[in-house]
């Protein structure tokens, strides 16, 4: 990272906390709380956002999710909170921990055993989440 690069990326991160604080309520923001804050999207919530407003006539929620958990796979696995939170919203789209299973695994040709290992590890977190809450 040159520190030029540096440099902007911390702004970018001030300027969001600076963001955040102006909420009521928020003052003490960190970005890592936000998934305990947000776990994840009511059913109607993800049908208005990924349903009916991006792809109207295209992929059902359950795909959708599971496209998403192979890009973030893909990428390395490296946005933690973010596979969590999608593989949450997948299992409470329909889809089974074992198709969970199976699109990260595909992933492992495209984004490297490492990037599959990272995510199948977040998913049986995740998967140990809703077998707890059960």
């Amino acid at each position: 990272m040159t520190e030029e690069f540096a440099k902007m990326f911390k702004t970018m991160l001030e300027q969001g906390q600076e963001m955040a604080r102006a909420f009521p309520g928020l003052e003490g923001f960190a970005p890592g709380g936000m998934e305990k804050l947000f776990p994840t999207m009511s059913k109607e919530m993800m049908e208005m956002w990924f349903g009916r407003t991006f792809n109207r006539e295209g992929l059902d929620a359950k795909t959708r999710l599971l496209v998403t958990i192979a890009a973030i796979t893909a990428q390395g696995a490296l946005a933690e909170p973010q596979l969590r939170l999608t593989i949450r919203h997948a299992l409470k789209a329909g889809a089974t921990q074992r198709e969970i299973a199976e699109v990260i695994f595909q992933m492992s040709m495209f984004g490297g055993l490492p990037a599959m290992t990272k995510a199948l590890e977040i998913a049986q977190g995740v998967f140990g989440e809703a077998e707890d809450n059960a």
